[in-house]
């Protein structure tokens, strides 16, 4: 339908449908909005205190008024069972296959997104809770642990190839947050403990924003994250840059 919303650029596969829904929807509140101010209007005159100086108790003898919010409750339904569960059980619920996806954790907190790549193995490590430290293993990995030992961390810098789903396992060390990707028409509650998944796919390379859509306190504005969608080859040397960089203890 075109980005006549003014929506942000689409970076997704998915992000097609979901302006489309958008932009059904504010078509569906315009025709309302145009319909009810039509309708208010004509009532005004119609029914002035010149015109009718006399209370009519009567009242509407017609149901056209029951007509109408018949038809207005049909075109939701048809908004709700047509598009949106549709695109919900699409886009939210059917998850790829993690043989077959960019798997990895993001852990927020106040006011931070923690990132985390289990490795060339493809197993998370072990976290531990005594072992957290806010400024040096704020997910506490535990890098005794053999299949942490290749595990990748960034802070705030989220990094996915284009092509292949990323399926993201969203979660919260504190306090409410919401994972928000405005170009992968993402955004999801990270919610004190649960696990959530989150799944879409890149389609377009660059670098983009990571926000925080809930206020999370008092440092909410500062819980600002960057995402970076590579080429496949660019994705393989960031991967092997940062595996180098865990061999060598850098």
């Amino acid at each position: 339908m075109g980005n006549w919303l003014g929506l942000p650029l689409d970076a997704s596969a998915h992000g097609a449908r979901v302006d489309n829904l958008l932009g059904i929807i504010h078509i569906f509140m315009l025709v309302l909005f145009i319909g009810w101010g039509v309708f208010f209007t004509f009532i005004l005159f119609r029914f002035r205190q010149k015109k009718n100086p006399k209370a009519d108790y009567a009242g509407v003898k017609t149901h056209a008024s029951s007509y109408l919010e018949v038809a207005v409750a049909i075109i939701e339904v048809i908004l709700l069972v047509g598009f949106s569960i549709p695109l919900w059980a699409k886009v939210v619920v059917k998850l790829p296959d993690e043989k077959d996806a960019v798997v990895l954790r993001v852990v927020a907190e106040q006011f931070a997104w923690n990132i985390h790549y289990p490795g060339p193995d493809g197993k998370f490590g072990r976290t531990d809770i005594d072992s957290v430290d806010a400024t040096s293993n704020p997910l506490g990995l535990c890098r005794s642990d053999p299949d942490a030992r290749d595990d990748i961390t960034t802070i705030n810098q989220l990094h996915l190839p284009v092509g292949k789903p990323a399926l993201i396992y969203l979660s919260t060390k504190d306090v409410i947050h919401s994972f928000s990707l405005p170009v992968m028409r993402v955004k999801q509650d990270a919610i004190p403990g649960m696990r959530i998944p989150v799944t879409f796919m890149p389609v377009v390379p660059g670098d983009y924003e990571i926000a925080c859509a809930q206020l999370c306190g008092l440092g909410h504005y500062r819980m600002r994250g960057f995402m970076t969608i590579h080429t496949p080859e660019g994705f393989a040397q960031w991967m092997n840059e940062q595996e180098a960089a865990l061999t060598s203890g850098t």
